[in-house]
């Protein structure tokens, strides 16, 4: 098991990449501790959770909005929880971010921390105290920054996942690889088959990097005013595809990050090769490439991303394999330059 450290001036927290996770849960009673867990966890990991108050909180999107988070508070208050308890949410990336929210505001805030299951959550979702809910469809609308006391990426349970699931976190994999590190995307250029093929050694390294990046831009960053923008590389495009076509969080990123590319090229940032490079990559890992999309219902899903601020959109574009860089688009714009993109 490796271990990194997120330090901001609100506190650390610990992250630990590997398969043992009792080492770290060992610390908390069991008598106070509440584990908030999606339908895959309780099928499948329950049992690394022993004695512990096991709660569900649904699957999928529907289950990530205030109606839940209410009803998880109404459970919390049926368990007589309290400032002295803690929350450990376990599962993929909505089950995290639902928990995170719920424990932040919950009596102001109480103790919480994450295992996380999936390879989207791992290097993405758990990670940098992004804590939220859905509104109306629209992603992560309600919600705060508020850092986990520990994520454990528990590399092992990625055994259970679909394949399908399973290759969508390699699109968030790219994404650090395109925004902020080029020798790292030259390495998943070279070992991306191994990683797929569930390789450990290769597998464990992917994360631990792409962790890694996400730590340092959050650790610079953490309230997202400038550089932790760059995160968002192809998300703006994505939440539209997600909410207009519910295509899965990894797949809907991999086109918007098509898209994105397209869209630097076409602004004189990025090189054709570099957009080729990156949309290979993508395609390398059975993620779509294309999409037969409404250019004009996306550009109004998108006019409601909280990206935006006032009549424009800020969108993260690529300057070359490695660099990001942040522009501003007029929403106007948004419908005709969809139909060019396509």
């Amino acid at each position: 098991m490796t271990h990194l450290d997120l330090v901001t001036s609100n506190g650390k927290s610990e992250v630990y990449i590997g398969g043992e996770i009792h080492e770290v849960i060992s610390r908390f009673d069991k008598n106070k501790t509440v584990v908030l867990a999606d339908e895959n966890f309780l099928r499948f990991h329950a049992g690394k959770f022993s004695g512990f108050t096991l709660v569900s909180v649904g699957s999928g999107e529907q289950a990530k909005t205030m109606d839940q988070a209410v009803k998880l508070y109404h459970k919390l208050l049926e368990l007589e929880v309290d400032r002295s308890w803690s929350i450990i949410g376990a599962g993929g990336g909505i089950a995290t971010d639902l928990s995170g929210f719920v424990a932040s505001t919950f009596l102001r805030g109480i103790p919480f921390g994450f295992v996380s299951t999936t390879l989207l959550g791992q290097v993405d979702a758990a990670i940098g105290g992004k804590n939220g809910v859905n509104l109306e469809g629209f992603k992560n609308m309600v919600g705060l920054i508020r850092q986990p006391e520990f994520v454990i990426c528990d590399i092992d349970s990625l055994s259970t996942l679909p394949e399908r699931e399973f290759l969508g976190g390699f699109a968030e994999i790219i994404k650090y690889g395109a925004i902020r590190d080029r020798s790292f995307f030259e390495y998943l250029d070279k070992n991306i088959e191994k990683g797929i093929a569930k390789d450990a050694f290769v597998l464990e390294k992917m994360i631990f990097e792409s962790v890694k990046n996400k730590i340092e831009v959050v650790q610079s960053d953490e309230n997202e005013m400038g550089e932790r923008k760059t995160l968002n590389f192809g998300h703006t495009f994505a939440h539209a595809f997600e909410k207009l076509y519910r295509i899965p969080h990894g797949e809907a990123v991999s086109l918007g990050m098509v898209l994105a590319a397209r869209l630097s090229v076409k602004m004189g940032l990025l090189n054709e090769d570099d957009s080729f490079k990156l949309e290979h990559m993508i395609a390398r890992c059975g993620l779509p490439v294309r999409y037969d999309f409404d250019s004009e219902a996306i550009a109004e899903a998108m006019k409601k991303d909280k990206k935006r601020a006032g009549e424009e959109i800020s969108f993260i574009l690529l300057d070359s394999i490695g660099k990001a860089v942040i522009r501003r688009i007029p929403v106007n714009n948004l419908k005709s330059m969809l139909y060019d993109l396509r």
